[in-house]
C-alpha cells in the first residue's frame, strides 16, 4: 500500500510526525496481551487522523490479523492501496454498492433485516456470496439489532446462507462504558451478548468469529475478548481507560507529535490583552510566542488559555484565545525566538504535552484531540523507535 505524504510548499509552519515503529510496537503489544484473541486494528477516520493508509500497512507488517473501517468507501481505498487482507465495515446506509464489497472481498455488517435484504439483492445480481457479519445492540443502543429485532435477523441470516448468498464471518456487538471497568452496564452487556449468540446457535448457524471488545474492553475484560478484539485508539499509543491506566503503564507509545515552529516574538508591557477578547492580560513586562497554528488547523478553541503546550523545551500554556491561524504563548523571559520549536502534544516521553492532557485542558476525549487535528499541518510518516520496535 502507497499513500503520498502531505504536498509540501515553503517552510514547515506545522506538521504532524507519525512514528509508524510506535504503530507497530503497540500493534504487537496489545496482539500479545490478548492472546489468543485475534487483533483487529481500526483505521477509519483516516487512521484517527494518523493516515489509513500508512497506518493500515504498518499494522499489518505488525500482525494485525484484520482491519476495520466504518465504511464502505475507507474500505475500497485500503484495497484500492493494495491491502489484501480481512478488512471489516460496519457503517451503511440504503443503497450502499454491496456489489462492489463483494468484488473487494470486504466483509460488511448488517444491522436489520432491510439492511440484509440490500446484501442479498447484490449476491443475487452479482452470482457469489457476500462475506457477512452481524451486530446485535447490547446496550449502546446504537448500530446493531435490537434484542426483540434480533432473532428475526438470524433468522433471515441462516435462510441466506443455506440459499449459499451469504457467508456468516462474524457476530459482534460493542460495549458502551468500558472506558469506566466498574460500570455495570459492562457485565450487563457481556450477558446480553452470549444470550445474542445462544439465539445463533438456536439457529443452527457458526457465528463466525465472535467480537465484543473495544480498546478499553480488550485491556481490562479479558473474559470478554471472545475470537477477536478491536483496537481503535490503543494502537495509537493512547489510554482508552485514562482515569485508571495511563499510555505507559499499558505498555504504549503514543504515535503522532504535533508540532509547529514560532513564527514570531515580541516584548509587551505589563497589562498588554492577547489575543481576542483579551482574556488574558500580562501580570509584567515578557515575551509573547506566536505559533502558526488554530482552530482552523483543528487546533481546540477549548485551548484557549488551558491547554499546554512546550516552547523550546520548556512547558508552558497557551494564553489567551486560539484564533483560526494561530495562537500565543507567553513564554516569560525565555530566550525564544523565531523558527524555535513548539510542541502541542506527542509521546510526552521528554516532559513534553500529550493528546490526553490536551484532551483534559479541553473537557474532551484524546480521540477528538488526534482525529480532529489537520488543516494546514503536514503530515509525515517517520520511523522513529526502530531500536524498541
Amino acid at each position: 500500500m502507497s499513500e503520498p505524504e502531505s504536498p509540501a510548499s515553503g517552510p514547515v509552519r506545522a506538521e504532524l510526525v507519525v512514528d509508524l515503529d510506535a504503530l507497530r510496537r503497540n500493534v504487537r503489544t496489545l496482539a500479545d496481551t490478548c492472546a489468543p484473541a485475534a487483533l483487529m486494528v481500526v483505521v477509519k477516520a483516516d487512521g484517527y487522523g494518523h493516515g489509513m493508509v500508512p497506518v493500515a500497512r504498518a499494522a499489518r507488517e505488525a500482525g494485525a490479523d484484520w482491519l476495520g473501517v466504518a465504511t464502505l468507501d475507507e474500505a475500497l481505498a485500503l484495497r484500492a492501496a493494495g491491502d489484501t487482507g480481512p478488512v471489516l465495515c460496519w457503517l451503511g446506509v440504503p443503497g450502499e454498492d454491496y456489489a462492489a464489497a463483494m468484488e473487494a472481498d470486504v466483509d460488511v455488517t448488517a444491522y436489520s433485516t432491510a439492511e440484509l435484504d440490500e446484501i442479498v439483492g447484490a449476491a443475487r445480481a452479482r452470482g457469489g456470496r457476500a462475506r457477512l457479519q452481524l451486530k446485535v445492540d447490547t446496550g449502546l443502543s446504537r448500530g446493531g439489532a435490537t434484542a426483540a429485532d434480533w432473532p428475526d435477523l438470524v433468522a433471515a441470516t441462516r435462510d441466506a446462507v443455506e440459499a449459499d448468498e451469504v457467508e456468516l464471518t462474524g457476530v459482534w456487538s460493542h460495549f458502551a462504558c468500558a472506558d469506566d471497568p466498574d460500570h455495570p452496564a459492562n457485565e450487563a452487556q457481556e450477558q446480553a451478548y452470549a444470550a445474542a449468540l445462544r439465539v445463533v446457535d438456536e439457529a443452527g448457524l457458526d457465528p463466525g468469529l465472535r467480537h465484543l471488545c473495544n480498546s478499553a474492553g480488550a485491556l481490562t475484560r479479558p473474559q470478554a475478548r471472545y475470537d477477536l478484539v478491536r483496537c481503535g485508539l490503543a494502537s495509537y499509543g493512547l489510554s482508552p481507560v485514562p482515569e485508571h491506566r495511563t499510555s505507559e503503564e499499558l505498555g504504549l507509545v503514543p504515535v503522532m507529535t504535533a508540532r509547529a515552529q514560532v513564527a514570531l516574538t515580541k516584548q509587551v508591557h505589563a497589562g498588554a490583552g492577547l489575543s481576542y477578547g483579551h482574556t488574558y492580560v500580562t501580570e509584567r513586562e515578557t515575551t509573547v510566542a506566536l505559533v502558526p497554528v488554530g482552530y482552523g488547523d483543528g487546533v481546540p478553541v477549548h485551548g484557549s488559555s488551558v491547554a499546554p503546550v512546550q516552547v523550546g523545551g520548556v512547558r508552558r500554556t497557551v494564553s489567551g484565545r486560539v484564533c483560526m491561524d494561530q495562537l500565543l504563548v507567553d513564554v516569560g523571559d525565555q530566550p525564544v525566538a523565531a523558527g524555535d520549536e513548539v510542541v502541542l502534544f506527542g509521546a510526552g516521553a521528554d516532559g513534553g504535552p500529550t493528546a490526553q492532557e490536551w484532551a483534559e485542558a479541553c473537557g474532551t476525549i484524546s480521540y477528538e484531540i488526534v482525529t480532529r487535528i489537520g488543516g494546514r499541518f503536514r503530515r509525515r510518516h517517520e520511523h522513529l523507535t526502530q531500536e524498541d520496535a
